[in-house]
């Protein structure tokens, strides 16, 4: 049987955090372990591949026989500003493939304004395109997991999820990861809305107000 690795990728803020907990918690999986037990840990120092990354003919190097179920993530890009870099995911796929890996490839994803209203509060701009661009120069399936559907649906979602490493759906962490939602701090009330009394009384809007 090959060795199988799920590399998670998205957007600055898309969740790529939380997803690498929730992929990491798996005991036979080599993940973000030391990410379980923090809050948060910066990517370019902790992540069990960081170094690969930035020099994906490392991989080559790595020592394969530590599991049979590997995970990595990394956003598009990574940094702020002066600092970004984009990570070359098709170099990173085409080497794990070499080696023989078996190579699944799961993009992350956050409702878009909030998205962009959190990269511009932290980035100072908006990098989706960046994320959009990288993906779209793969020749590999992708599979999108959500930040909202996580959140909303919780062990029931994780549990229909199908990748090529055991995701541990039922552990009792994941109800803790999920105590706090991002999302809320960008959500505010609304009085009302002009479709409000469409939905009380089932009237009909030909056009929009």
């Amino acid at each position: 049987m090959s060795k199988k690795i799920l590399i998670l990728t998205g957007p600055q803020g898309a969740g790529n955090h939380l997803w690498s907990k929730i992929f990491s918690l798996h005991p036979e999986v080599f993940g973000w372990k030391s990410l379980l037990e923090n809050y948060w840990e910066a990517h370019r120092i902790a992540e069990p591949f960081a170094a690969h990354w930035r020099d994906p003919s490392l991989l080559l190097g790595f020592d394969w026989d530590q599991s049979e179920y590997y995970f990595t993530s990394i956003s598009v890009p990574l940094g702020i500003k002066e600092t970004r870099w984009v990570p070359n995911l098709k170099l990173f796929i085409d080497n794990l493939i070499k080696l023989g890996l078996d190579v699944e490839l799961a993009v992350c994803g956050r409702e878009k304004n909030i998205l962009q209203h959190q990269q511009t509060r932290l980035r100072q701009e908006v990098t989706i395109p960046l994320l959009l661009s990288a993906i779209d120069d793969l020749d590999i399936e992708l599979k999108f997991v959500s930040y909202e559907l996580l959140h909303l649906y919780q062990k029931r979602y994780l549990k229909t999820l199908k990748f090529n490493i055991p995701v541990a759906w039922n552990d009792a962490r994941v109800e803790n990861f999920l105590e706090e939602d991002s999302n809320i701090k960008y959500i505010h009330h609304v009085d009302n809305h002009f479709l409000d009394e469409c939905n009380r009384t089932g009237r009909t809007l030909k056009t929009r107000p």
